[in-house]
């Protein structure tokens, strides 16, 4: 039996009417290429509520993929965009240039981790970042190496699916890809094995690093290794402390740049403004986007000063980079988080996800890992019988959530994972009916496949 519920309010038939009609027109000029979790077109949100075109009320657990940590819509930043846009839309930084840029980097420069100068360039997109943090990281080394990490995701652009692991959706038959770019293996810990001690596979992990470097490509090559603290698409693993900072040690010691993709990680998602903290390093790159300005398209690289300072004046930047309306809702969001300590409110939330699915896993079997940095949570489903990724039962509860007025998504190389990425700003009553939900649909769809097996 459904219980009453506060916030979510759907339909019994899903999608509704004006979503069909909407699909239709969806599918007569849109590419099938972008893809689409759910059927829902939304008419309006606010915080952490979804409003769809047909009436229907969500409780959003994805928040854009990581990109709405100040919740939608927020009021501060509403008003910074309006302000903006009553000024200028938009002039071209390389044309004319206007302040919230400037402002925007120096506050980008003041909250990153690193106690040395730093400068920032601003763009559109995460992926657009990452292609710049290798720009540049080549031009100040004069190297052309780069090495990316297995189950690691940099963005769908030729560089980005080059540095990317997953080859479906996001790589395949679209090569050749970018050349002198190398995999390095990354920590599973859930994986480990169980002869390890968790400080054992922290080593025996690194030294793969270290062999990697003598098996696959010189250090003397590289210009970079580019990293997600947390692995976000990968399935939001968490490595070993001391194998993100053996690796920046060792990048240190042969004069390789470090490149934190804090693309998903960023802006108090991991319970700090930046999960590199939360891992003792100061990167010399930083690559920004998602949740710096609620939504609008802006991305930044922020670095050690005389690096980012190695490209000469057009080699990097663009004509929409740094926009002056991104910029404006950038500091408006810093200025939100800070105010209402949001990082903080994350590691709240965090707890309250992982404790919630901790206690079911002895109810469900099917239940393999819960982890995460502070919301930046993540529920791995595995067959307990085999141990084979439970991809076809997360596809199930993705879809019987959505029914039940709850968007999720999923992640990982096998699809079997089950992401996190409340908006920040979620009440405490909202995101508890949302957990409870998911855990009605879990126990729906357990007692269908206990009713089939019987039946076989």
């Amino acid at each position: 039996m459904t219980a009453q519920r506060k916030f979510v309010s759907v339909a019994a038939e899903l999608p509704g009417a004006k979503t069909k009609a909407l699909l239709e027109r969806r599918q007569q000029t849109v590419s099938k290429g972008v893809g689409n979790n759910h059927p829902l077109f939304v008419e309006r949100a606010q915080g952490a509520l979804l409003y769809d075109v047909d009436g229907n009320v969500f409780l959003d657990f994805v928040g854009a993929i990581g990109t709405i940590n100040v919740g939608h819509s927020p009021a501060e930043v509403v008003d910074a965009i309006k302000e903006q846009a009553e000024k200028y839309i938009h002039t071209c930084f390389h044309v004319g240039m206007y302040e919230p840029y400037v402002a925007l980097s120096e506050k980008l420069a003041e909250i990153t981790p690193g106690d040395f100068a730093k400068k920032a360039v601003l763009l559109n997109s995460g992926a657009e970042a990452v292609e710049n943090a290798v720009k540049i990281a080549r031009k100040y080394t004069g190297k052309t190496g780069i090495v990316s990490f297995t189950r690691g995701f940099h963005g769908r652009t030729l560089l980005g699916m080059s540095l990317t692991s997953k080859v479906k959706p996001y790589k395949y038959q679209m090569g050749p890809y970018a050349p002198a770019i190398y995999k390095a293996p990354f920590p599973y810990p859930y994986q480990r094995p169980a002869s390890m001690t968790e400080e054992e596979y922290g080593e025996f992990c690194l030294k793969q690093f270290e062999d990697f470097l003598l098996t696959e490509v010189a250090p003397e090559e590289l210009a970079a290794v580019i990293m997600e603290p947390v692995q976000g698409e990968g399935g939001f693993i968490v490595p070993p402390k001391s194998f993100v900072q053996g690796v920046f040690q060792i990048c240190k010691k042969h004069g390789i740049l470090f490149i934190a993709d804090e693309i998903q990680t960023g802006f108090g998602r991991t319970g700090e403004m930046f999960a590199s903290t939360l891992f003792g390093i100061e990167p010399d790159l930083m690559t920004l986007s998602k949740s710096i300005a609620a939504g609008l398209p802006i991305s930044a690289v922020v670095g050690k000063a005389e690096i980012m300072d190695a490209p000469n004046p057009g080699e990097i930047g663009g004509t929409y980079g740094g926009s002056p309306l991104g910029c404006a809702a950038a500091l408006a969001v810093i200025e939100k988080m800070q105010r209402e300590d949001l990082p903080g409110k994350s590691r709240v939330i965090g707890d309250a996800i992982r404790s919630h699915f901790r206690k079911l896993q002895d109810e469900f079997k099917i239940i393999g890992d819960v982890r995460g940095l502070g919301a930046m949570c993540a529920v791995e489903f595995v067959d307990p019988d085999t141990g084979k990724p439970a991809k076809e039962f997360v596809a199930a509860l993705l879809q019987a959530c959505y029914r039940k007025g709850v968007v999720l998504l999923g992640a990982g190389v096998h699809s079997n994972i089950v992401r996190f990425l409340t908006p920040l700003v979620i009440t405490e009553e909202q995101l508890q009916e949302g957990l409870d939900i998911i855990s009605e649909a879990m126990a729906e769809l357990s007692a269908v496949s206990a009713g089939a097996g019987k039946a076989d």
